[in-house]
């Protein structure tokens, strides 16, 4: 009885330690046109420029998206995206259609990052947060 109560933590310390060093972890890419139509949208953000921002956007993102609200995502981010800004991707979803793109945003400053979703379909970006 103590012999399996000494073996079972053992085994499972080895396999473990072995599926932690069978594969390395690869980092993940976003493919190269949606990485530079996310960059070219905090640009937007940062610029405070409506029509670059929605210039990527399916109808329904152009229609949806106002100067209010850009306005709003401008005010909270510009300074700090003007300082600087490393977005290091995520990964992917697939929801309702959709691919969304993650990224982590951090910033020079140091300070809170956010997360950054941009959900595309056919080319066109259909939605875009930054929380």
């Amino acid at each position: 009885m103590t012999r399996s109560r000494v073996a079972c933590p053992a085994m499972l310390a080895a396999v473990l330690l072995l599926w932690s060093t069978a594969t390395p972890a690869v980092a993940a890419e976003a493919p190269a046109a949606v990485e530079a139509d996310m960059k070219a949208m905090l640009a937007a953000i940062q610029a405070n420029a409506l029509d670059a921002f929605v210039a990527r956007g399916d109808a329904a993102f152009k229609s949806g998206m106002t100067r209010q609200l850009l306005e709003a995502v401008s005010g909270q981010l510009a300074a700090r995206l003007k300082q600087g800004y490393n977005a290091t991707f995520l990964g992917q979803l697939n929801q309702q259609g959709y691919t969304v793109y993650l990224w982590k945003l951090s910033f020079d400053d140091k300070k809170d990052d956010y997360l950054v979703k941009m959900a595309v379909k056919d080319g066109r970006v259909g939605g875009f947060w930054v929380q």
